[in-house]
C-alpha cells in the first residue's frame, strides 16, 4: 500500500507567485483575478501530479505575529500589498472552500509555522509531504518525507527539494539553513543579520562550522578582518535573527487527519456560477462535474435531422411552415457560409434550422446549382417572409451573399452574434463556440464541420439567455433600432462597393515610384551617405552615432527609431522629417497602391468589408482594404483618394460629413451653457474657444491661436493632459498647462462632466453611451499610475466618441431606409466615422442631399444642432 501524501499550499506565496507572473487580468465587472487564476492552476497542477491523499491551505493573516512581539521591525518596510492583489484573497478563499480544501490561518503566526507543524504532525503519521512555497525560508522543514516544491519563473516551472538534495545544493543541511539565514539576514522580513556578510560568505561558514554558535566560538579562526570584526560586533544580532528566522513547529492548533481529506465531493454548483462571473472558462474543463451536466446534455442528445437537398424537397419544407403546429413559432437558423477569400466566390453551402422538436439540414449550394432560377424563387419564399420570425448568428454574412442573389433577408428577430458584442465589446472575438461556451456553459467537442445542428440547437437557450441581459442592461434600442437594421446597411454597402479608376492606379503607382525616390535620394545627401533607411539599426547608428542626435529609447538590439522616438526628435535635424515621410509614402505606396491592385473585383469595383464587433466604442472598423484610414497628413496620402470615383458617368460622389460632432455631443453632455450657446449661435468653436483661453476679442485670434484651441478642444475630447498637449504643440508644460485651465475655467461643466464621469467608471466599472451602450473599463482600478489614468481617459472619451457612433448609425439607417423606399438607385457605399460617402446618380442628386441632410440632421434631439456639410465632386479627393 502507498504511503499517505500532503499537499500543503503556501497561500500568500503562491497568489504574490500568480500575480506578478501573469498579465493583469480583469472580469466584465472590473473584479481583478490574475493571482486567482494563477493560483487555481497551480493548485490543479500540483493535485495532478502528486496525487494527494489529504490537502491544505495556509494564510498568514494581517495581526502581528510572536516575532513582531521580540522585535517591532519584523518585516517592516515591506512595501504594501497592491490593492489588485489584496481584493483577490477573498475570492480565492471562497474558491478553496468550494473545493473542500481546508484553510489554516492563526493569529500570532506565519504561514510558515503553520506549514511547519502541520508538516512534522503528518511526518509522525508516517505520511510523504509537499509543500508548495516560492518561499526559500521553507528550505529548513525538508527531511526525507518532507518535500519543498519551490516554484519558480512564472507558475510553470518549479524544483523539489527533499533533505539530500539541499545538501547537494548548498552544502549544508536544513537545519542549518536556519543558520545561514541568521548570518546573512533576509531584506525581505527585515531580519538584520550581521553587516557585510552574504549568502556566498554564510554558507562557507555555516558549511565549516555547522551552527552559528560554533561560528562564533572560532571567530579568531576565521579568514577576513572586516568578517571578524563584524561577527564580534554583532554576535547578539546574529544569534536573535537565527530565532526570528526559525520556523516554530508546534503551533497550538487542533489536527484532524480525516478533516483534511483530498475530497472529491466539492461544491461543484458553486464553482461553476464562481468561475462564471469571474470568466474563467477554461479552468472549468479542469474540473471534474463543474461543466459536466451540461456536456452531458449536449454531448448524449441524439440529433434527428430532416436533410433537404432538392428543389420538391424544398418547397415541402416551405408548405410545412404552414401547418398549424409550426405558426408563429422561431425559426432558429444557422449558415454554413464558406469562403473563397473573395467577396464575389463566397457562398452559402448548407443552412441548418431548428423550429420547435424539428430539425433541417437545407444544402443551399446543391438545390442552387440545380436551378438557379428556380432556387432562387424558392429561397426567397423563405428568406424574405417577414412573418417567418428568425434568430441567427452573424446575419451580415448571409445577408451579403443573398443580396448579390437578388434576395432579400427578411424578419430576423435577433442576431446572437451582434447581442455578444453589445454585452461584451473588449472581446477578440465573438465566434459561436466562444459563445456558447461563455453564456451556456457548453463546449461542443465534434469538429467545426459536424457540430453546426447541434449549435442550432443551443440558439434557443442562447437567444433567452442574451435576450434578457439586453433588456437587462437597457440596450434594447440599441440592438433592436440600431446595430440589427444597421446589418443590412453594412451587407449593402458591401455588395455596392466602391469603383476603382485603373488607370489613374497605375498613374498613381510612377507618381509614387518617383516620389519615393526622391526623398530617399535627400535622406542619403542629408545624411552624407546610402544605407538601408528600413533597417532601424542601420538607422539607429546613423541618427545617433554619426549626427549625434539624444537618444531616446534603447532596445535589445540597439536604438529604437519607431515613430515616438521620431516624432520626439523632430526639428533637431531636417533628416528626421523626411524619414517621417518616407516611412508614410512607403507605407502608403504598399497598402494602398500595390495593396488595393490584390482587392479589386472582376466588377471594377474594391468591396471593403465593414466590421461591426470590433472597437469598444461602438465605431465601425473597414478591413480588406481598411478604407477608413488612409493617412491624408501629406498631399501624396490625400490624392489615393482620387482613384475612387462614381459607377458611371451618370453618377457622382457625394460626401455628408458631421462637423465637430464629438465636440457638439460633449457640449450636450455636460450641459455646458458657453458651449452649448456658441454652437447654438453657429459661431466657429475653435475660434470661439481661443477667444475665451486667450482672453481676445473674436475678431483678433490668430491663425496659430486658433490652431491651438482646436488642439485643446479635440484634446479635451480625448482626456488629454499638459504634458501630452504641450508636446503635441510643442509648447513648455506651464503654458499648455495654462490653456487647459483657462479653458475649463471658461467651460466649468465641462469639467464638472469630466470628473463625474470618473467616479461613476470607478463605481461601475463601466460608461455608457446616450444609447445606453457600455464600455467596460477595468483600468479605472489599477494601482499602476499609467494604467489607472489610461482608464480615466477612456471614461471620459468613450461616452462622447460612442454616442457619436450612435448618432450617425441611426443616420445610416435612416439614410438607406429612405432611399430605398423611394426606390432611388443612389446608395451609401462608404462610411468613415463622421462621414457618409454615397454613390448618387445625378437626376436624382437634389432629392438625395435633401434625405441625407435631413435624416443626419434630425437624426437625434441634443441640446445642440446637428450640421452636417455637404460636397460633391466627380471622385472621392474632390468631395474632401
Amino acid at each position: 500500500m502507498s504511503r499517505e501524501k500532503l499537499l500543503i499550499l503556501d497561500g500568500h506565496s503562491l497568489m504574490n507567485r500568480a500575480f506578478y507572473a501573469l498579465p493583469d487580468l480583469t472580469n466584465s465587472e472590473g473584479t481583478h483575478t490574475n493571482a486567482v487564476y494563477g493560483f487555481i492552476n497551480m493548485l490543479l497542477k500540483m493535485k495532478k501530479e502528486i496525487e494527494p491523499s489529504h490537502i491544505v491551505c495556509t494564510f498568514d493573516r494581517s495581526a502581528p505575529t510572536f516575532r513582531h512581539d521580540k522585535y517591532s521591525e519584523y518585516k517592516a518596510g515591506r512595501k504594501r500589498m497592491p490593492p489588485e492583489l489584496s481584493e483577490q484573497f477573498p475570492i480565492v478563499k471562497e474558491i478553496l472552500e468550494l473545493l473542500s480544501i481546508n484553510i489554516f490561518e492563526i493569529d500570532g503566526f506565519e504561514a510558515d509555522d503553520l506549514m511547519g507543524t502541520l508538516s512534522v504532525f503528518a511526518e509522525k503519521k508516517g505520511m510523504e509531504v509537499y509543500i508548495v512555497t516560492g518561499d526559500r525560508d521553507a528550505l529548513q522543514l525538508a527531511t526525507d518525507s518532507v518535500k519543498i516544491v519551490i516554484t519558480k519563473k512564472g507558475i510553470t516551472q518549479k524544483e523539489i527539494y527533499d533533505r539530500n538534495k539541499i545538501i547537494d545544493d548548498y552544502g549544508v543541511t536544513p537545519t542549518e539553513f536556519i543558520d545561514v539565514k541568521g548570518l546573512m539576514g533576509d531584506a525581505s522580513d527585515n531580519i538584520p543579520g550581521v553587516p557585510g556578510i552574504g549568502e556566498k560568505t554564510a554558507l562557507k561558514l555555516i558549511k565549516e562550522y555547522k551552527s552559528i554558535e560554533n561560528v562564533l566560538c572560532n571567530i579568531d579562526n576565521i579568514k577576513g578582518k572586516k568578517v571578524q570584526e563584524n561577527l564580534k560586533n554583532y554576535m547578539e544580532q546574529a544569534v536573535f535573527s537565527k530565532k526570528l528566522a526559525t520556523i516554530v513547529t508546534d503551533v497550538p492548533i487542533e489536527l484532524d487527519l480525516q478533516s483534511i481529506e483530498s475530497k472529491e465531493q466539492y461544491n461543484a454548483e458553486g464553482l461553476r456560477k464562481l468561475f462564471e462571473k469571474l470568466q474563467f472558462k477554461s479552468l472549468m474543463d479542469k474540473i471534474p462535474k463543474v461543466e459536466e451536466q451540461d456536456k452531458i446534455e449536449v454531448e448524449d442528445f441524439q440529433v434527428e435531422c430532416e436533410v433537404i437537398d432538392t428543389l420538391n424537397k424544398v418547397h415541402n419544407f416551405i408548405d410545412s411552415l404552414e401547418a398549424e403546429d409550426m405558426k408563429n413559432k422561431l425559426l432558429y437558423i444557422n449558415f454554413k457560409v464558406v469562403d473563397e477569400n473573395s467577396y464575389a466566390k463566397n457562398y452559402i453551402d448548407k443552412i441548418f434550422i431548428n423550429i420547435g422538436e424539428k430539425n433541417f439540414e437545407i444544402h443551399i449550394k446543391e438545390i442552387y446549382d440545380e436551378n438557379k432560377i428556380k432556387a432562387v424563387e424558392t429561397a426567397k419564399m423563405l428568406f424574405e417572409n417577414s412573418s417567418l420570425s428568425k434568430v441567427s448568428y452573424d446575419v451580415k454574412v448571409p445577408c451579403s451573399i443573398l443580396h448579390r442573389m437578388g434576395i432579400k433577408l427578411l424578419g430576423i428577430e435577433f442576431d446572437i452574434k451582434i447581442a455578444a458584442y453589445l454585452m461584451d465589446p473588449a472581446r477578440t472575438n465573438y465566434e459561436l463556440p466562444d459563445i456558447i461556451k461563455e453564456y451556456l456553459n457548453i463546449e461542443i467537442s465534434e469538429e467545426r464541420e459536424d457540430c453546426f445542428i447541434k449549435e442550432t440547437l443551443l440558439f434557443s437557450r442562447l437567444y433567452s439567455t442574451l435576450k434578457k441581459k439586453i433588456s437587462d442592461s437597457s440596450m434594447d434600442k440599441l440592438l433592436y433600432e440600431v446595430e440589427q437594421p444597421l446589418t443590412f446597411v453594412l451587407a449593402s454597402m458591401e455588395c455596392e462597393g466602391f469603383k476603382v479608376d485603373k488607370d489613374k492606379l497605375t498613374e498613381m503607382e510612377e507618381k509614387f515610384k518617383i516620389e519615393i525616390d526622391k526623398v530617399q535620394k535627400e535622406i542619403y545627401f542629408l545624411s552624407e551617405e546610402e544605407f538601408n533607411i528600413n533597417s532601424p539599426k542601420q538607422l539607429g547608428k546613423i541618427l545617433f552615432e554619426k549626427l549625434d542626435l539624444p537618444v531616446i529609447k534603447k532596445t535589445k538590439t540597439g536604438y529604437s527609431t519607431n515613430a515616438d522616438v521620431l516624432e520626439r526628435l523632430h526639428g533637431k535635424h531636417p533628416v528626421i522629417e523626411k524619414i517621417i515621410y518616407y516611412r508614410q509614402l512607403t507605407k502608403l505606396y504598399s497598402t494602398y497602391i500595390e495593396g488595393l491592385k490584390g482587392v479589386i473585383e472582376e466588377d471594377g469595383k474594391i468591396h471593403s468589408n465593414f466590421n461591426q464587433t470590433v472597437t469598444t466604442t461602438g465605431r465601425l472598423s473597414s478591413t480588406e482594404p481598411n478604407l477608413q484610414n488612409i493617412p491624408i497628413k501629406y498631399e501624396m496620402g490625400k490624392e489615393i483618394r482620387k482613384i475612387f470615383i462614381p459607377d458611371n458617368r451618370d453618377c457622382v460622389i457625394l460626401s455628408a460629413d458631421y462637423s465637430q460632432i464629438e465636440l457638439r455631443v460633449l457640449a450636450h453632455i455636460s450641459g455646458d451653457e458657453n458651449l452649448i450657446n456658441a454652437f447654438i449661435n453657429h459661431n466657429d468653436i475653435h475660434t470661439k474657444t481661443a477667444s475665451e483661453v486667450f482672453n481676445v476679442p473674436l475678431g483678433e485670434v490668430t491663425s496659430t491661436q486658433r490652431s491651438n484651441a482646436k488642439a485643446v478642444n479635440f484634446g479635451i475630447v480625448y482626456g488629454i493632459g499638459d504634458f501630452s498637449l504641450a508636446r503635441n504643440l510643442n509648447i513648455p508644460r506651464k503654458e499648455a498647462k495654462s490653456y487647459i485651465d483657462a479653458y475649463f475655467e471658461k467651460y466649468p461643466k465641462v469639467k464638472l462632466y469630466m470628473n463625474d464621469i470618473v467616479k461613476q467608471a470607478e463605481k461601475n466599472f463601466y460608461v455608457t453611451t446616450i444609447l445606453n451602450r457600455r464600455r467596460f473599463i477595468p483600468e479605472i482600478k489599477s494601482s499602476n499610475k499609467i494604467i489607472k489614468a489610461l482608464g480615466e481617459r477612456f471614461a471620459m472619451n468613450t461616452p462622447i466618441q460612442g454616442s457619436a457612433a450612435d448618432i450617425i448609425k441611426i443616420a445610416m439607417v435612416n439614410v438607406f431606409n429612405r432611399l430605398k423606399d423611394n426606390n432611388f438607385k443612389s446608395k451609401i457605399i462608404l462610411q468613415v466615422h463622421d462621414e457618409l460617402v454615397l454613390n448618387v446618380y445625378k437626376d436624382e442628386l437634389k432629392d438625395v442631399k435633401d434625405i441625407v441632410k435631413e435624416e443626419m440632421e434630425n437624426v437625434f434631439k441634443l441640446k445642440v444642432p446637428l450640421e452636417v456639410d455637404i460636397s460633391i465632386g466627380d471622385n472621392w479627393y474632390q468631395v474632401k
